[in-house]
């Protein structure tokens, strides 16, 4: 399926005193793999909010391989599961500037309804994107 790769790299701010990136940081080079993820599908997360839809993470697994340290340039590889319905599917894989697999992921999100607060199915034009 559709898949995207995004550069960042790693901030002092982000690491432990042994220059190790914190575990918790993961979570964000993961959201931030998604919204690039997002925008080279052509669709704007900002926009879709206003047009009445969030996405919720439901769902987190991280499998920690390698550390990633302070300086380094990582590759989040963000990748479509399958076809969305009420939710939205992601693997990733985070190497460093080596290639070295450090972190592997997945991470479900389900399209809620601003205005109910409830699932609803995947805009088409969401996945009228996925056809382009």
């Amino acid at each position: 399926m559709f898949c995207h790769t995004t550069k960042i790299k790693v901030r002092y701010g982000e690491t432990d005193q042994m220059g190790v990136v914190y575990h918790g940081n993961y979570a964000q080079y993961l959201e931030i793999g998604r919204i690039e993820w997002l925008s080279a599908l052509g669709i704007s997360y900002h926009e879709m909010e206003q047009q009445g839809i969030m996405l919720p993470v439901v769902v987190l697994n991280v499998t920690y391989c390698k550390p990633a340290f302070y300086g380094d340039v990582l590759t989040v590889k963000t990748t479509l599961v399958k076809r969305p319905k009420a939710s939205v599917e992601f693997d990733y894989e985070i190497h460093n500037s080596s290639g070295e697999l450090l972190t592997t992921a997945y991470s479900k999100l389900v399209f809620v309804s601003t205005e109910t607060r409830q699932p609803t199915r995947c805009p088409q034009y969401f996945l009228d994107q996925l056809q382009n």
